[in-house]
């Protein structure tokens, strides 16, 4: 027995199994279920009274953190002592603090752990040993072996919830860059001229993907938990993650049914219209008009409907007909170009929005920061918060918003162990004496300036 580490270890709790006789596993048709009482409660925080554990690196994984924080969560980071192999990544401040850490830490706690130290590995046990449905939850995108396998951990919470992201499914390395590369994205971006070279996009798609697939996973397998008792391990390779959305956008059916493999388009839209277009005072304006009324819209604000019908006409067409409007593109980009040259981006956005067609601007991240409302703090999603050793900037919070909860202000990310002293001496029992001790010894990180 570590006398350090008392609450997560009841010898009442350890290695028991799941008694659904029990009433604290006994779902309750007169009470409120998890998901009920930690999401359908009128003005608090969507996941109030959940504590998620994340030992991550990269995106994915931290990535699901992230929203599961900003939706009010108590997610617990858990970084070699130092930091992992994120900690430093770029864009770095001119001082070489991690923007890129910060931003996707925001709102967690932080714990730095030798977790190579036995003591440090008990530690992790007793966090996921607390008692309650709200806790007893990890998600990880390290390798889940040993100790920390959902095995493993299982002895000390007989129902863990466990979501392992991996990168292939036979558990061998695959990063987002590498996976976009396989599943054919870099064959349809770029210029149709792109001489049969492959060109990557810089969004890196399968991790975000595959972090919002994790965060979801972890509150089915929560409500799951409180129906019948029973944790599980929920895996979910990024490689996985990428072929279902590609799967599930008709590419792959496109390939297989049709024989046929899809052009490179440029900036045009596949199977409608949409493309860019040049201003007068030097912008790029994106056109979409997928429907039949996006298309009257855009045809209204740039008076060319004579030249349209022309146009269809002479190709016994109807151009209401996406399909038709994406053969035709090129023609109609003609049509188009001149009254987008000859005005200016605001003109041109006056009289797109009068008409209530869609289009958006081509901007740089600074236009964005600099210009956009939708990106200032006119939009309650985004707050001015102060990170320290960094400074105060402008951040987003969930993009979700409820009707019946507050929305979660966004918050600074912790400072590498910031949180090490209050989670072990508050939350795990550790006394003072016994704290400094597993500092000095090398098992907790002191707090990083």
């Amino acid at each position: 027995m570590r006398p350090w580490l008392g609450l997560g270890h009841d010898p009442c709790w350890r290695g028991q199994q799941v008694d659904l006789n029990r009433t604290r596993y006994r779902p309750s048709l007169r009470k409120l279920n998890i998901m009920e009482k930690y999401i359908m409660a009128t003005n608090s925080k969507p996941l109030e009274g959940l504590t998620i554990v994340e030992i991550s690196a990269f995106i994915a994984a931290p990535y699901a953190g992230l929203h599961l924080a900003q939706l009010g969560a108590e997610v617990i980071r858990i970084d070699p002592i130092g930091g992992g192999l994120d900690f430093n990544r770029w864009p770095i401040t001119k001082d070489g603090r991690s923007l890129y850490w910060s931003s996707l830490n925001m709102g967690k706690k932080s714990l730095s752990l030798n977790m190579k130290d036995p003591k440090a590995q008990d530690i992790v046990r007793d966090l996921l040993a607390q008692k309650g449905q709200g806790q007893g939850m990890v998600i990880t995108n390290l390798g889940a072996r040993g100790w920390m396998s959902y095995e493993a951990l299982c002895a000390v919470r007989p129902d863990l919830i466990m979501v392992q992201i991996l990168g292939n499914r036979d558990g061998s390395v695959a990063l987002d860059y590498t996976v976009n590369a396989r599943v054919g994205y870099p064959w349809l971006t770029g210029p149709a001229e792109a001489n049969d070279q492959p060109v990557n996009h810089v969004m890196p798609m399968w991790d975000v993907v595959t972090g919002m697939l994790a965060a979801n996973a972890l509150l089915v397998a929560l409500r799951n938990r409180e129906s019948n008792g029973q944790g599980q391990l929920i895996k979910i390779p990024l490689a996985d993650a990428a072929m279902s959305v590609v799967s599930n956008l008709g590419l792959m059916a496109e390939v297989m049914v049709n024989d046929e493999e899809r052009p490179r388009l440029g900036n045009h839209v596949y199977g409608t219209f949409g493309c860019n277009f040049a201003t007068a005072d030097g912008r790029q304006v994106m056109i979409t008009a997928f429907t039949p009324r996006h298309w009257t819209a855009l045809v209204a604000a740039t008076q060319t409907e004579e030249q349209m019908q022309a146009l269809a006409a002479s190709h016994g067409v109807d151009l209401k007909k996406e399909e038709n409007r994406y053969l035709l593109r090129d023609d109609i980009e003609k049509i188009l170009q001149p009254w987008f040259a000859q005005r200016s981006l605001e003109a041109i956005g006056a009289l797109l929005d009068e008409h209530q067609a869609c289009w958006g601007p081509y901007q740089t991240v600074r236009q964005l920061v600099d210009e956009d409302p939708y990106a200032s703090l006119e939009n309650p999603m985004f707050q001015l918060v102060d990170q320290p050793h960094i400074g105060s900037y402008r951040v987003a919070g969930s993009p979700l918003d409820f009707s019946k909860h507050q929305r979660v202000a966004p918050t600074a990310s912790p400072t590498l162990g910031g949180d090490n002293k209050d989670i072990l001496t508050n939350r795990l029992g550790v006394s003072e004496d016994d704290f400094h001790a597993l500092v000095a010894e090398g098992v907790v990180g002191a707090v990083a300036e």
